[in-house]
């Protein structure tokens, strides 16, 4: 198990900064493809969206954390 980051006297578990971070990215990739027009081509913007968060989830953590990105998407 990994140990807290301390910000400010107060410890945050590394996937709770990756949660908040990987929200963050998404949501400004989101703004980036809704300018281009690209979710013309999605079937389901919801679905996209949270599966686009989840993914960048999976990476960060895998950043902040130590891991591998192949075990943090796989399982």
């Amino acid at each position: 198990m990994t140990g807290e980051i301390n910000l400010g006297g107060v410890y945050v578990h590394p996937l709770l900064i990756a949660a908040m971070l990987a929200f963050i990215v998404a949501e400004l990739i989101g703004w980036g493809l809704s300018r281009t027009g690209f979710y013309r081509l999605v079937w389901h913007r919801g679905l996209f969206d949270v599966a686009m968060t989840v993914i960048l989830w999976a990476a960060l953590a895998a950043f902040l954390t130590g891991g591998s990105l192949s075990a943090a998407l796989i399982g």
